[in-house]
């Protein structure tokens, strides 16, 4: 986080009000381009803003988490081929057992 603060000026935007934000902010801070926000008020003269993340987004940073984490598995299994262990037929069923009944929302 650069800390760095852009001046706003306050502005009638359609029937409702807003804030103004140079082009620099946009520019420096691409990621708010476009993006749907939440301002929360946390003192009397400070509010702080956030962005929403869209579902595309979530979904991204889920794929990268999930494609990283298999990146250190499939490390960690050719440096130590001798740790890996076969999934048997009764850890299946083991894994079967625990899940059964099991109701997933979607």
């Amino acid at each position: 986080m650069s800390g760095k603060s852009y001046k706003v000026s306050w502005a009638r935007i359609g029937n409702s009000s807003g804030y103004r934000l140079p082009s620099a902010f946009f520019k420096e801070n691409p990621e708010f381009t476009g993006a749907d926000g939440v301002v929360q008020v946390i003192a009397p003269d400070t509010a702080l803003f956030s962005i929403d993340k869209t579902e595309a987004e979530e979904q991204a940073e889920d794929e990268l988490m999930l494609r990283l984490y298999l990146d250190f598995l499939t490390k960690q299994a050719l440096t130590n081929p001798d740790e890996l262990e076969e999934y048997t037929l009764e850890m299946a069923q083991a894994d079967d057992d625990l899940i059964a009944g099991v109701e997933l929302d979607e």
